[in-house]
This record gives structure tokens, sequence and C-alpha cells, in this order.
């Protein structure tokens, strides 16, 4: 148990269940944990290009400097900065709590994949919780999915991603921040290599899946300069993605815990910029918003790439109930 043998008393919810994961494995800088879950797809907020999120894992261990989803560990009680990055929770049954709760969810409402935390992050390597939640797609048709994730692992599950690709909508959505190798490995420091990414890029492409590159986040002077996401966007281009995404970093209060001690570090000269426009908003408004919207633009259309990716037509079923099999 992370805490003893018995939870501490007054825990309720997902920091009680927290509190009673058994350990799967433990190295020497991460522990892994199987957590029970009460549901796994979540419902998203009004005006999203998806209605429910899957996260098979809590905590991601790539450790990105500029994560927005590390206040979800507070939920399970969990004040530690690092606990984010290094206890790592794999929730337990996915495929089967997958299997009952899709037997609700109307056909023409998108699913994504890896919206808080990485779906292919080293976790699965080991406990495969995104490959069990792929198998029990791969057995029906006709949803609309998508995947984004940081990793080349995501190539493993390259024949089931085929085989769900032929009877779903499927489109994955790779994160590439920045094709500087020492600058990736300072914002993201457990995640593959760029190049990795842009190689699993081209797989997926040539495999016939819908692929895209997301920049994501766009940091203020220091991946947004117009030469650097030009490459980046080539790059995507080049490897066969079909669109480009633009979105610019949002800081919550957690995230800013961790981000700004980074940028003490290693960008000195910007934090006061950074403090000045993020102490108070999560959220960058006004010129920069809309000088950086059109810049993307443009650079999308410099080199043929849509925003995201162009939908596939259900007219002929999306009213249908499930065709999920019930058992």
């Amino acid at each position: 148990m992370l805490f003893g043998d018995s939870p501490p008393p007054g825990l309720v919810g997902i920091a009680k269940l927290a509190a009673q994961s058994p350990t799967l494995v433990s190295k020497a800088k991460v522990q892994y944990l199987d957590i029970a879950s009460r549901s796994l797809l979540n419902r998203t907020r009004p005006g999203l290009p998806f209605a429910w999120t899957i996260n098979p894992y809590r905590g991601c261990e790539y450790g990105c400097k500029y994560c927005y989803a590390r206040y979800t560990h507070e939920f399970m009680g969990l004040q530690d900065e690092r606990a984010f990055e290094d206890r790592i929770y794999a929730k337990a049954h996915s495929d089967e709590i997958l299997r009952h709760e899709l037997r609700k969810v109307p056909l023409r409402e998108g699913i994504a994949i890896g919206t808080a935390t990485d779906p292919y992050q080293p976790a699965e390597r080991r406990f495969e919780r995104t490959r069990s939640i792929l198998e029990v797609f791969s057995k029906g048709q006709h949803r609309r999915l998508s995947i984004t994730t940081k990793s080349d692992l995501i190539l493993r599950d390259l024949p089931l991603l085929i085989k769900i690709a032929a009877a779903n909508s499927l489109h994955i959505n790779m994160t590439i921040t920045t094709l500087q190798p020492t600058l990736a490995r300072k914002l993201e420091p457990r995640a593959p290599h760029p190049d990795l990414r842009l190689a699993a890029v081209r797989k997926l492409s040539d495999a016939g899946l819908k692929v895209g590159v997301f920049p994501n986040p766009i940091m203020p002077l220091i991946t947004d300069r117009e030469a650097q996401l030009d490459r980046l966007a080539k790059a995507a281009k080049d490897s066969g993605a079909t669109y480009f995404g633009g979105g610019i970093l949002f800081l919550m209060p957690a995230a800013r815990r961790v981000f700004f001690p980074f940028l003490q570090e290693h960008f000195p000269h910007l934090l006061p910029k950074y403090e000045e426009h993020y102490r108070r908003e999560a959220y960058l408004k006004g010129a920069y918003k809309e000088m950086m919207r059109e810049r993307i633009a443009s650079i999308r259309d410099r080199y043929g790439l849509t925003s995201g990716p162009i939908p596939d037509s259900f007219e002929s079923f999306e009213e249908q109930p499930s065709l999920f099999p019930l058992q």
C-alpha cells in the first residue's frame, strides 16, 4: 500500500482509492501502482471536438515541465510536485469497465485517448492498459476515436490500430513540442527523442492511418518563433502528417509551481514576463493569441496542412445504437 496497510482516516473518493492501491513494481525513482476505477470514460465539457476521454494512467513518467494535468494528483492527496511523475497509477480492469460503459455511449460521440496523461508512457510497456482498451475497440465498429501521445511505443500496436481504423474513424495525434533535442530534453526529461516521434508519424502514415502533429504547448519566446514552427510543420508534412495543431501554453497553479522554477534555471530572463502574464491567469489572451493564430494558419497553408483531421462521414450509422458486443 502507498500509505500503509490501510488508508488514513478521513480519505474519501479517489484519495481513498489511491491510498488502497497495491504496488505493481518499484524502480529507483518510480513506483507503479494498480488503482481501482469506478469509471474509465470521462465526460468532457461542451465545445470540445470529443465528448469523452480515456486516460489509462494517472500520473505520467515523462515529467514534462509544462504539464497541465499535474493538479490531478492533488485529488488523491498527493501534494508533492514530484509525485505526479514518480507515482504512476495504472487503472485496473480497464477493458472490462470500458466494455460495460460503451453500451450507453452513442456512436456519434467522439472518444479521445490520452488527453491528460500519455497512454504510451513507460508504464504501458509493462502493464498494457492502453492495449487492453484498444482490444475492446478492435471488436466494434463505427466509433469516432483519437489517440494523443509523445511516444513511438504506439508502433507496437500498429496491427491493432490498422484493424480499428478499418471499421472506425481513428486519428492519431503525435505531440512534438520542438525538434531541438537539447531543448526537448529540458522540457520533457523522460519523453522519446523528437526524431523517434517523427519516424513514428511516418510509419503510421505509411500504414494508411490518419496522423497529425501537435506542437503543443507553444511556449512564448521558447518555441513560438516562426522559423521553429515552420521547420516542425515541414518535418510533419514530409513525414506524412496531414494536419498541424497549435495550442498555446496554459499554466494552472500546479503547473506554475514546476514551470516557473524551470524558467528560473534555464530561461531566467523570461521568468518576469511569464510571471506578469500567468500569475493570475492560466491562459494568454489578447494580441499575442491572435498573432499566433495567424502565424500557425500561415504555416499550415504553406505546407497544405489542416488544423485537424478531416471528419469522416457517418450519416449511415451515427444514430444507430452501439455495435459493440455486450458480453
